[in-house]
């Protein structure tokens, strides 16, 4: 069974910084796509950032531009988010997601595989 565990959550100060982990078990996802996709209170989920399965392609929303970075260990079966210059707005809960595809893509409906979440809390 596949599983994606999320973590490196958790509450900082508004310009601090967090990095999110994401452990793939029960299948290797080293020639897959994966991504970041969080969801604030009140509004839908919406995409952060993606990832080729050879981790050579990398897309960001343009509200995490320049801050965040997307990167992958597939030795490790491990996706990562860096989350640099965090602001209040950044608060959300955030998932990882893969697919057996490999191109990157910034769509929903393109990932097979979600994790549980894991809460990023920005105080101003």
């Amino acid at each position: 069974q596949v599983q994606l565990v999320e973590s490196g959550g958790g509450l900082v100060q508004a310009g601090g910084f967090l990095r999110l982990s994401c452990a793939a078990s029960g299948r290797t996802f080293g020639s897959g796509r994966m991504g970041w996709f969080r969801q604030a209170p009140g509004k839908e989920r919406e995409f952060v950032a993606t990832i080729s399965g050879s981790g050579g392609y990398t897309y960001y929303a343009d509200s995490v531009k320049g801050r965040f970075t997307i990167s992958r260990d597939n030795a490790k079966n491990t996706l990562y988010l860096q989350m640099n210059s965090l602001k209040p707005e950044d608060t959300a809960v955030y998932y990882c997601a893969a697919a057996t595809l490999w191109g990157a893509s910034i769509l929903e409906n393109e990932y097979d595989y979600w994790g549980q979440g894991t809460q990023v809390t920005v105080s101003s």
